[in-house]
């Protein structure tokens, strides 16, 4: 266990068991303000799987707040799902206490398996939850960001606006639908795949996206493939079969070892560091959170495109993949 945090220069790690809750939160580093991150609600294999889903996040989150400019550290949740029934209210509300005993230094929000509703019944046991109601659904805000990152993207690449430019989508949750409509509305053609045919149903008809196989989505001819379901989509099968130019898409982890970013800059594909492009969330989270409104999060999000035209641009003076300019960058925020 210490060594795991150590690896990950985690600074806590707290696991519960309560009655039916089993969770952990991971707190990677609050050198900029306290952590604030979203609770992953789905099923893992084991323990190990939880902890080491969370550290990983909270990582993430830690890089994440430091390149979008936010006062917030990195922390991260997870929930195991419990098989069979389970009631739902008391689970979440067994988790508030959790989260309040921590005393402000984490801040929850929506993530993978979490809702609205969710939040909300938390916020009735403690005040650090940061995507209720009363503050409202960060997905649009980071699928506005992803899309812009993905527009910066074929830009610096493509020399090309999105008119035309062909987008794989893999995963069409709240945050992957949210961003085919921004695609669709700038005249990109779309392909889509999505374990829930409903939803490939409605891209198919509103944004005249083609369906293809969940297992295919990968390897589709396009100009960019973007990831937005869970992680680890760039993997050492996938890789080889990927035939796009861009890398871009909401998901967390998309690489399943830093080793893959460095053969995607060997095979010329510009990969979008993934907590880079998807920090539109965590800008309004944090952003609602501290009373601040929807000017400034626009402003903060349209940042994002500074900062990813500076990566690239470093990426390709120093012959350096992507993600490592993006960790420098971040480490010399957090540890410098």
């Amino acid at each position: 266990m210490f060594s795991l945090m150590h690896q990950a220069a985690l600074e806590e790690l707290h696991v519960y068991q309560r009655g039916p809750l089993r969770a952990v939160i991971a707190l990677h580093n609050l050198k900029l303000g306290p952590a604030l991150g979203g609770c992953r609600f789905i099923e893992y294999d084991d323990e190990q799987s939880a902890i080491n889903d969370a550290i990983r996040l909270a990582r993430g989150m830690s890089y994440k707040a430091a390149l979008a400019r936010v006062p917030q550290g990195g922390g991260k949740s997870v929930i195991m799902k419990p098989k069979g029934d389970f009631d739902r209210q008391a689970l979440f509300k067994l988790f508030a206490q959790c989260i309040d005993e921590l005393g402000g230094r984490y801040i929850t929000a929506m993530d993978s398996g979490t809702q609205v509703e969710d939040m909300d019944c938390m916020r009735e046991l403690t005040p650090y939850v940061s995507s209720s109601s009363n503050i409202g659904d960060p997905s649009p805000s980071t699928a506005k960001g992803v899309a812009l990152g993905i527009q910066t993207a074929v830009s610096f690449a493509l020399s090309s606006d999105l008119a035309g430019v062909k987008v794989a989508i893999q995963g069409l949750g709240h945050v992957g639908m949210a961003l085919a409509a921004h695609l669709h509305k700038a005249g990109a053609a779309l392909y889509v795949a999505d374990i829930d045919a409903s939803k490939t149903a409605y891209a198919q008809q509103y944004f005249n996206a083609d369906v293809v196989p969940v297992d295919r989505i990968h390897a589709q001819a396009v100009d960019v493939f973007a990831p937005c379901g869970l992680g680890g989509a760039i993997h050492e099968n996938s890789i080889h079969e990927l035939d796009c130019k861009i890398i871009a898409g909401c998901a967390n982890n998309q690489l399943a070892d830093a080793s893959l970013g460095d053969q995607l800059h060997q095979r010329g594909v510009l990969y979008v560091p993934d907590y880079v492009i998807n920090s539109g969330g965590l800008i309004f989270a944090s952003s609602r959170y501290r009373g601040m409104g929807e000017q400034e999060i626009d402003r903060s999000i349209s940042k994002l495109k500074d900062t990813l035209n500076t990566i690239f641009t470093l990426a390709q003076s120093k012959d350096t993949p992507t993600h490592r300019i993006a960790d420098e960058m971040a480490e010399q925020i957090l540890y410098g």
